[in-house]
């Protein structure tokens, strides 16, 4: 069985974040980069169904400049058996078009059986490249995935839906699946394990090597929320606090 996992290397949610100079995305100065969490529920899922299967073999794959591999160096440790980086300088620009036509294009010819992604992306949360790229690899997708079971070629897993509602949903490889928070908890690799990383495979694929899509959509303005005004906290007893808001009421009635 040939499995491949797509992960994207997103900044630390904790990092106090600028705007760049050009005011369309993150100043990356300083700024501290992990996987992103989605991610990592896929990678855990990989590599638990290759621990079940026993012949397994796990691809991570991940585009970006060369930053993208102390990431990768963690989905190896995680259990993955080789990693690749599609190396893109400025994949932070392209829109979820270009991002699955990438994978797709150095995956069309691969034989993987199953693809995990996470549900979406921390930093843009778009949730679009993991059913853009089932549909260009004509393979089917199940999305939002909490629970995920193989037996026998047959796969069976369930939903995540609106209000807390879950739907199985059964399927056959070839298939892909878009993990969300609750399928599994992502394990921290282990010294040995992180030692054995230092010896698996890590390809480079050049941008030129691969069919790229032309640019669908592009990110015009990036800007953080106005602040707005502080709310007014009435104290007093109850009889005296329907006067204060009725006059309060009154006054700003008046000024608009």
């Amino acid at each position: 069985m040939k499995i491949l996992v797509c992960m994207k290397q997103v900044p630390d949610m904790e990092t106090k974040f600028k705007i760049d100079a050009e005011g369309i995305w993150f100043d990356e100065n300083d700024l501290a980069w992990r996987i992103n969490e989605y991610d990592e529920y896929a990678i855990e899922q990989a590599v638990q169904l290759k621990e079940q299967v026993g012949d397994a073999d796990v691809t991570v794959l991940s585009i970006g400049p060369d930053r993208v591999k102390e990431a990768m160096k963690k989905a190896l440790a995680m259990g993955c058996d080789r990693a690749v980086q599609i190396k893109d300088e400025v994949a932070c620009g392209k829109d979820p078009f270009e991002i699955a036509s990438l994978i797709a294009a150095f995956a069309k010819d691969k034989g993987f059986d199953l693809v995990f992604t996470g549900m979406q992306s921390q930093d843009r949360g778009s949730a679009q490249v993991g059913v853009m790229l089932a549909e260009m690899l004509g393979v089917p997708s199940v999305t939002t995935i909490v629970d995920f079971a193989f037996d026998a070629g047959s796969i069976t897993v369930k939903r995540e839906l609106e209000g807390g509602m879950k739907a199985v949903v059964k399927t056959a490889a070839p298939a892909l699946f878009t993990c969300q928070l609750g399928l599994n908890t992502p394990r921290y690799p282990t010294l040995p394990n992180i030692m054995k990383a230092k010896r698996k495979e890590m390809l480079t694929v050049a941008l030129d090597e691969l069919n790229k899509a032309e640019q669908q959509l592009a990110t015009e303005k990036m800007y953080f929320p106005e602040k707005k005004g502080g709310g007014l906290v009435l104290e007093g007893e109850v009889s005296d606090l329907a006067g204060q808001l009725m006059a309060l009421l009154k006054e700003k009635t008046s000024v608009l």
